[in-house]
Parts: structure tokens; C-alpha cells; sequence
């Protein structure tokens, strides 16, 4: 496995693990958490921009830096419906256009941290299948 691949690997594992954590924290914590904490994860996204610019400057494959700028993109979206416009209930009732937007970045930097996984190891891959089915349960469940 290259310096490359090893690199976006850990950044892919790193991001369903935070989902992981975040989504049970918001499950089992909510009115603790996601008001005061929950801000933390979309910081999140700067380290894996930064991690998407240096495999961009390494040169590799567009695959394995894709994921790091929609992480950006979709934490910038959410951060300022979320936090800062004050939208914290757009889930409830549901407003469409926010919800379409924020669905379409949030499954679109989920896919580029996981399928290309496969391109890398299978093995991995099946591991990090495991996880995003999990971390999939547990989004459905904590809202």
C-alpha cells in the first residue's frame, strides 16, 4: 500500500469512526452534546481538507481526495444552517431545501470515504463496511 492510499485509508476510517461516535453521543446525550459538542464535527472537516490537499499535491487519484473537500463543503453547509443561521430544527418539521442539500453532501462524502476503500483492500473494505452500516443504524436512530 502506498504513502498515498495508507494516508486516505486512515482519513476514511477516521470519519466513520467520528459519525460513530457522534451519532451515539447524539443518541444518548443529545441536549448535552449536540448543542454544545456537536460543532466539533464539522471542525473535523479542516484536517481532512488538508488531508485531501496533500494527497491532491502528491498526485494521487482523484478518488482518494474527493472525500476530504466534500467533508468541507458539507461541514461549512451544516455549520451555518446549524449553528450560526440558528436552523437547528430544520429536521422537524422538514425543510426541503435545506434537507436536500445537506443529504446530497452528507451521502456524497460518505460514498467517497467508503467505496473507494475497495480500491485499496478488500479486507479493509468489508471492515469499513461493518462501520458505515453501523454508524448508517445509528444516524437512523438518533434522530
Amino acid at each position: 500500500m502506498t504513502s498515498e492510499a495508507r494516508l486516505y485509508v486512515i482519513t476514511a476510517f477516521a470519519f466513520n469512526s467520528l459519525l460513530i461516535l457522534h451519532f451515539a453521543l447524539r443518541k444518548w446525550a443529545f441536549d448535552k452534546y449536540i448543542f454544545q459538542y456537536g460543532w466539533l464535527f464539522y471542525v473535523m472537516a479542516i484536517p481532512a481538507a488538508v488531508v485531501s490537499v496533500i494527497l491532491l499535491r502528491r498526485g494521487a487519484p482523484w478518488w482518494m481526495w474527493t472525500g476530504g473537500f466534500l467533508y468541507l463543503i458539507w461541514a461549512i453547509f451544516g455549520y451555518l444552517v446549524e449553528f450560526k443561521l440558528g436552523y437547528a430544527s430544520w429536521r422537524n418539521p422538514i425543510q426541503w431545501s435545506i434537507l436536500i442539500p445537506y443529504l446530497l453532501l452528507y451521502l456524497s462524502t460518505n460514498m467517497f470515504y467508503w467505496w473507494p476503500v475497495l480500491r485499496v483492500s478488500k479486507p479493509l473494505w468489508i471492515v469499513f463496511t461493518v462501520l458505515f452500516v453501523l454508524s448508517s443504524i445509528l444516524n437512523a436512530i438518533s434522530h
